[in-house]
Order: structure tokens, then sequence, then C-alpha cells
């Protein structure tokens, strides 16, 4: 843009001595080592930002400098303001520097600027301006309603207002995605481009819930600056299991099914049945959940579930297989107990009969005490008087009356 400018007494007739020598100084050889060349630097600045023009000197003899715009129109003369626009401020002027800023900078603004000291001969450096224009936020289309699992979506990326032409980059979850190369266009009546990208997916049932991407590269912007978002569905058939209610179902217990099935969308309806045959009378099914009120032995078997969301029907199966009721199976902490109970009662048993033992050592005791045991000695039976042994048997039996017994006791 032209920056409004008004007359400033004697400052014109340095605008055209500045010409002037603008005309002549390809007469002149100067030479990087002369102390009164002006030395200046190109500088680059985002729309909207501030940039920093600085012109120094080696040496001075009190000339001073000069700043002109890209129309060749004074800004500063010394500390002097020769252009009226509030957004060019004077920053530092010495003997040997200076320097300006000009805020809010447009489009327009980009261009060479002119330092001149005004010696002779004049002399000048010129500083390049480059204006970045910064794109917009980034506009995701295309998507506008969920796809179904295997099928394609094809997003499209749009970024205008950068300069240079910005770069644009897909992202699903952070993971980087290829899209098409982009599309560059300018736009009208500016100096400015608008940048296309697609990227066409195959989307699967993961890619569900994903959130892509796009985001805008460009020299104005830090990594990650402005970005859009897009959250996409994906339709697929459910996952179907089936849940038992624990793993040991007993005879004679409750027990029940439970179907689990994760689709996009839930599922809508279940349907239980059993391989081979029907379902058990005491099976009574409550949605997506198959309960037995008893088991039995006789229910074991295969049961199969199928889930329907409307995209398309998926079967689980599950083997049931019905172990032995309590009264079947001692509990080991039953065991444990009855263990318990059956070592204190062999223990009491064993105490029991030891105590009879001793009362029959003791009632024996007392009866041996009390009935004397008697014998006959050899004196008694008159066997040694006898000549033989026959003799001496008769002898004892038949005066076994008539003899003195000798008696002993045993205690």
């Amino acid at each position: 843009m032209a920056f409004p400018s008004y007359p400033v007494p004697g400052l014109w007739t340095l605008s055209l001595l500045t010409l002037l020598a603008a005309s002549v100084q390809s007469n002149f050889i100067v030479f990087d080592d002369d102390p009164m060349q002006p030395v200046t630097q190109d500088e680059t600045v985002s729309v909207g930002g501030t940039v920093t023009l600085t012109c120094r000197v080696a040496e001075s003899d009190n000339s001073s400098l000069q700043w002109s715009n890209t129309a060749q129109q004074t800004l500063y003369f010394g500390e002097k303001r020769a252009l009226r626009d509030n957004r060019i401020q004077l920053h530092r002027s010495t003997g040997t520097e200076l320097s300006i800023t000009i805020g809010d900078i447009q489009l327009s603004d980009e261009g060479e600027y002119t330092c001149s000291i005004f010696t002779m001969p004049v002399r000048t450096a010129r500083a390049t301006v480059t204006v970045l224009g910064v794109p917009g936020k980034p506009q995701i289309s295309g998507y506008e309603d969920a796809v179904q699992e295997g099928g394609k979506v094809t997003l499209t990326c749009t970024s205008s207002g950068s300069k240079p032409p910005a770069k644009l980059h897909w992202y699903r979850d952070q993971e980087e995605l290829t899209g098409r190369p982009d599309v560059v266009e300018s736009n009208p009546g500016e100096p400015t481009y608008t940048v296309i990208s697609e990227l066409t997916l195959t989307v699967g049932r993961s890619d569900d819930n994903a959130l892509i991407a796009c985001a805008v590269d460009h020299p104005s912007l830090a990594p990650g600056d402005k970005g859009s978002e897009q959250r996409i569905r994906v339709l697929f058939t459910p996952d179907v299991t089936i849940q038992p209610e624990s793993d040991l179902p007993r005879e004679g217990g409750k027990f029940h099914l439970q179907c689990i099935a994760n689709g996009n969308p839930e599922p809508i309806s279940y349907v239980w049945q059993k391989k081979d045959g029907e379902l058990p009378p005491l099976a009574k099914v409550d949605g997506s959940v198959l309960r037995f009120e008893m088991l039995n032995k006789s229910d074991n078997g295969m049961y199969l579930c199928q889930a329907d969301n409307g995209i398309g029907k998926v079967q689980g199966q599950y083997t049931l297989l019905v172990q032995d009721g309590p009264d079947n199976i001692a509990d080991p902490t039953a065991m444990s107990t009855s263990s318990g109970v059956d070592h204190a009662v062999i223990g009491g048993v064993v105490a029991v009969i030891v105590f009879i033992l001793l009362c029959l050592l003791i009632v024996l005791g007392r009866y041996l005490i009390r009935h004397k045991g008697t014998y006959l000695t050899h004196e008694a039976k008159g066997s040694d008087d006898a000549p033989d042994a026959d003799t001496a048997i008769i002898n004892a039996e038949g005066g076994h009356s008539g003899a003195e017994d000798k008696k002993e006791y045993f205690i």
C-alpha cells in the first residue's frame, strides 16, 4: 500500500537529491572498505508483524542518514519523521546509525527500502523486506456421514492466504498419512495462494472414531499452529463373544450366559440357540442373556448367540459342561473341616480303648488277688516213694484225699 504523506519544508529538496543520487551512483565506484558506506540487511516478516530496518556506517562526518520506502518516499531523515504513518517509528538515531520500525506489516509493504547518506558522492544501501502471507485456518470437507467398513472416504483440506504457498500435511492420531500432491492456485488480485490437498482412505473398524487432522506448514507459523480435525465413524458388523457367569457351572445351581457384542451401531437384536437341539425348558432368554434357573447335566452342549446390528449378523458360541453338584463333590473346605473332626473322633476312640484296657487290667489284678492259686507238691502226692512213674500216678490219685495238701499262694 502507498503510505500517505504531507509536505515538509526542505524535505522535497532532499527527495530530489536522493533521486538524483540514485541516477548517477553508477558513475562512482564504492569499495567495501569505505568507512562511509552504509550497511543494511534484508528482513523477513509475517503479515501483521513488525520489522526493524537498521542502517549503519563505520565513521561519521556529521552527514545525516535517511530511510526511504519502496516508492522512494522518505520515511525518516535523521531524527525527523517525513511520512505521516503511525506504523513507522524511530528506533535509534546516532551519527553512525539510523534504525526505524514498521508495525502491522501488510503485503503491500514488501520491496526494497533504501538507506542513504548525503556525502559527496551520495552513498546508498538497500534492504529487501519480504512479507510472508499467513495462511488461514485449513478447512476439511468431504465427510458427511459414517462410512461402512471397507468403503472409501475422500477428505479435502483447503487453506488460503499463504505467501509463499503453504504445504499441507495429513495425520491420523499423530501418524502422518500420504495424500495427493498439493494443488496451488493464485488468488485473483492478491499475491497470495490457495492450497488444496486431498486424502482418500479405505476404512476399517479400527478407523472408527479416528481423528483425521490437516496441518499447515509455513515459514510464518510455528509447527502445529494451525490445523483442523475431522472425526470419522465407520459402520461395521459386531464382534460377538459369550461370557459365562462362572467357569464351574454346577448341577442344581443357577447360571447365565452373557452375549457381548461390539459393533457400530450397537446390536439391536439377539437370538439364542442350542446346537443340535432345542433350548432347555428351564432356560429363559432375556435379550443378550440366557438364564438357567436350575442346571442339569442334560443342559450340556454348545450354545449359539447371534447378534444383529443392521449392518450384519454375527454368531458366537460357548460349550456348556455342567459339573457335579455340591452333594456329590465334597467341598475342599468341608473336607478339611471333616478331616479335623475325624481326627478328633479317632483320638477320642483311642483314649476310650486305652481307658477300657486299663480298667480290665485293674479288674484282672484284683481278681487274681482274691482267688488263690493252688497245686499239689511232689511230697503230697507220694511220688518220691513210688518205684516207678505209673505207681506214682496211682498213689497220687489214690492218696490225694488222705494226704495233707501243701499250698502256695500267688500274688
